[in-house]
């Protein structure tokens, strides 16, 4: 099963970027024809700006997801013994190459995983996980952590995030182009003012349609990761222990950023969201799941 889950998520990556790429070239479209009456300019130019500004997210995407939680990484085991050895063995149980480790200095427990693939993947912890929760709690959370790398998970958020962005500051560019262009008085009368209406509200709504299928998918995997977390230190009680008193905690991950805040273990935020705007599963059913494994 677990097999299977991971070639649907290698397909599903492949299915999601293709469903990005063609959004992408949809609003550089619309921002072209809205500016200039003409579509071709954005079906040249967003190839080539998109391709990139992704290229450069994703090769870098560990380092700059780390570097905007304020994440310090660790090299040696001298510097937090416990925390190295737990990865590295629950890395040999799920039979991944051992991730890059850090610690982020919050004292709010919760823990995230990134990175492309297994061979570039990455583990942050906050000092408040190492603090609050028993060793058998942080094994838990840990191999939750691992078994996103090995489900590739982390594979498809950081490229969904990276798309997701994209989409982002070209919304935001295409508006302040009509904004001074509405501010200059100048109007193209050859526009169709049908595809102008339609251009307008896809540009508006493009930035929330990527972000609902970020959350979307992010809220999916946490329910895999924790049957596999559980498969590999056989406590499924530690994990649910775990998610228990982190839910449980209201105090947010002061250095969380919000950009990243799906890759979190638990929501890193403390947002009272429910439904297609939550980042994570209602934890009282990841709970439920758990105790009954």
């Amino acid at each position: 099963m677990l097999y299977e889950q991971i070639r649907k998520n290698k397909i599903k990556t492949v299915f999601i970027v293709a469903g990005f790429v063609l959004l992408v070239l949809g609003v550089g479209v619309v921002i072209s024809y809205l500016n200039y009456g003409d579509p071709l300019p954005g079906l040249i130019f967003t190839p080539v700006f998109s391709l990139f500004y992704i290229g450069i997210v994703i090769m870098s995407s560990t380092n700059i997801v780390m570097k905007m939680n304020h994440a310090q990484e660790i090299t040696s085991v001298d510097q937090h013994r416990f925390l190295w050895h737990t990865v590295e063995n629950m890395a040999m149980v799920a039979r991944v190459p051992m991730p890059r480790i850090f610690i982020i200095n919050d004292a709010s427990p919760n823990a995230f995983a990134t990175g492309l693939k297994p061979e570039k993947a990455a583990v942050a912890v906050t000092t408040g996980l190492l603090d609050q929760l028993t060793r058998e709690e942080v094994e838990g959370v840990i191999a939750h952590e691992v078994a996103h790398i090995k489900n590739y998970d982390v594979r498809l958020a950081t490229v969904t995030l990276a798309l997701v962005s994209v989409i982002a500051i070209m919304s935001d560019i295409g508006s302040r182009m009509l904004f001074f262009r509405s501010v200059g008085g100048r109007r193209d009368n050859n526009q169709n003012p049908i595809f102008m209406i339609v251009g307008l509200v896809l540009l508006v709504l493009a930035p929330l349609i990527a972000t609902l299928v970020n959350l979307a998918i992010s809220r999916n995997r946490e329910f895999l990761a924790d049957a596999s977390g559980a498969e590999l230190t056989r406590n499924p009680d530690a994990l649910a222990s775990a998610l228990e008193k982190i839910a449980n905690i209201q105090t947010p991950v002061k250095e969380a950023s919000r950009a990243s805040a799906s890759l979190y273990f638990s929501d890193p935020l403390k947002k009272k969201l429910s439904g297609l705007f939550s980042t994570h599963p209602n934890p009282s059913e990841r709970i439920a799941r758990l105790r009954s494994m």
